[in-house]
């Protein structure tokens, strides 16, 4: 199979393609894939841009301003799209190892050509149900693999100024679909001290392209009376904004689990790589720049605590290079086509082993499935209604529409938590009373303090037969 990839024919992006849905279609087809917490997230935040709310003032939520405008233009395509959400993650997929593939040949950055990087980061990006969900780290991490053409210099005379410009840009953009992206800054600052003349003028380049989308993003919503919120919800350092997604991924102990296979042949391949001689100049330059972006992905992956939904995406690059190193000519000759036959069917064991009975078991890998969001039974008769849920669990929106702006609970605690502050409770008052939601469900039980205080919002709200759920006076049943 490497010997056919190690060409760079048509056939050769066709038996790509075939093989990447070869390898992630049948499970969709023969068990399906339920809608992750990820994916629901996204969905709601959709619904609420389409419908009219505005990031940051009439949205709380985290979610990065980027991805929020995408995911409501898909939910104008369609309500509730899930099978677009799905398309577009594969799409994704490809296109940046298309595109990793496409750097590596031009550039000379490695000294055999053909579609194996290609190749390898679609095998790998094949391991986890995680990678079939759109997800914010999957739409950022797209322009990253683009920013990473414009880091390599195209002639000896070193960079133009537009190139560096557009790199730093790029990874402003990432960071605009998930914030802790821009640390891949670093890995540009690293491009320019190893390829450019002028290291400080070529970093400024770099940090004007950077922090360019950011000022177009923090003027908007400047005019639009949403930039405190905008520096709140998603500019704010520390980890915990780092780890706003969190939630919505897969819990860290299957995580890392599923991350032991691809870091361990990522760990071989690296020592083979770095024991492995190159002849120009600029191959080694360029080795030295793929370990940079190996340290940064990791960091971006420890800042989104390991749990981010697509976290597996960050390895890939890294992986797809240094695996080059793993399929060279070597004795035996057949070695190479052997780990990669093993590796293709581990990746095929660990994504199929729900459908054999005590693989799973065997594994110690639970289906990522079995994490996925369900109904809740007690609120089995509530369908298509205007909701506003007062607590973390989302599981009632997955047959209901969001009905006010409080959809991240962490965040509307910066209200609700401060009940006893004026300030707070009008803005309570204002945004949950401009369109009362036709039901509530008091999973924090603060119903009984709401009503006291905002009798003429939350007053109207009586029980509607179901634990925790009221019914506003004038819905219809």
């Amino acid at each position: 199979m490497l010997r056919f990839f190690r060409g760079s024919l048509p056939a050769q992006l066709l038996g790509l393609l075939l093989l990447l849905l070869a390898l992630r279609l049948p499970l969709l087809v023969l068990q399906g894939l339920p809608l992750t917490a990820g994916e629901l997230r996204a969905l709601l935040v959709g619904e609420r841009v389409h419908g009219g709310a505005l990031p940051y003032r009439d949205l709380y939520d985290g979610t990065a301003p980027l991805a929020v405008y995408l995911f409501g233009g898909l939910d104008w395509v369609g309500a509730r799209p899930v099978f677009l959400y799905r398309a577009l993650a594969l799409a994704l997929l490809l296109l940046q190892a298309l595109r990793l593939n496409f750097v590596l040949n031009r550039a000379d950055a490695f000294p055999d050509r053909g579609y194996l990087a290609a190749l390898v980061y679609v095998v790998v990006g094949s391991l986890s149900t995680d990678l079939d969900a759109l997800s914010p780290l999957l739409v950022g991490h797209t322009f990253v693999v683009f920013a990473l053409s414009a880091l390599i210099p195209t002639s000896r005379e070193g960079y133009d100024n537009r190139r560096l410009f557009r790199a730093g840009f790029l990874i402003g953009l990432a960071g605009l679909c998930y914030l802790p992206l821009v640390l891949f800054a670093g890995v540009g600052l690293l491009a320019v001290i190893i390829f450019a003349a002028n290291a400080f003028r070529s970093f400024l380049l770099l940090l004007c392209g950077l922090l360019f989308p950011y000022a177009v993003a923090a003027t908007y919503f400047l005019y639009v009376g949403a930039l405190p919120n905008f520096v709140q919800f998603h500019l704010e350092p520390g980890w915990h904004n780092f780890r706003a997604g969190a939630p919505s991924g897969l819990p860290l102990a299957l995580q890392l689990r599923l991350l032991a296979l691809p870091a361990a042949v990522l760990s071989l391949a690296t020592m083979r790589g770095l024991g492995t001689p190159l002849g120009p100049v600029f191959q080694a330059k360029f080795r030295q720049l793929m370990i940079a972006w190996l340290l940064v992905a990791l960091a971006v992956l420890a800042g989104g605590g390991g749990t981010a939904p697509g976290a597996l995406v960050l390895l890939l690059p890294p992986l797809a290079y240094f695996s080059l190193f793993l399929w060279q000519a070597s004795r035996p000759a057949w070695a190479p086509e052997v780990i990669f036959l093993v590796l293709l069917a581990a990746v095929a064991v660990v994504r199929y082993r729900a459908l054999v009975p005590g693989l799973e078991t065997v594994l110690r890998l639970p289906a990522e499935s079995s994490f996925a969001p369900r109904p809740d039974p007690s609120l089995a008769g509530l369908h298509n209604q205007h909701l506003f849920v007062l607590g973390p669990d989302h599981r009632a929106y997955l047959t209901n529409s969001s009905a006010t702006p409080y959809l991240d609970w962490h965040l509307a605690l910066s209200d609700f938590d401060y009940l006893d502050q004026y300030a707070a409770v009008v803005r309570i008052g204002r945004q949950v009373g401009a369109n009362p939601p036709a039901y509530i469900l008091d999973q924090s039980h603060l119903l009984p303090q709401l009503r006291h205080l905002l009798p003429r919002v939350f007053g109207a709200y009586k029980p509607a037969g179901l634990p925790n759920l009221y019914r506003h006076v004038r819905a219809i049943k």
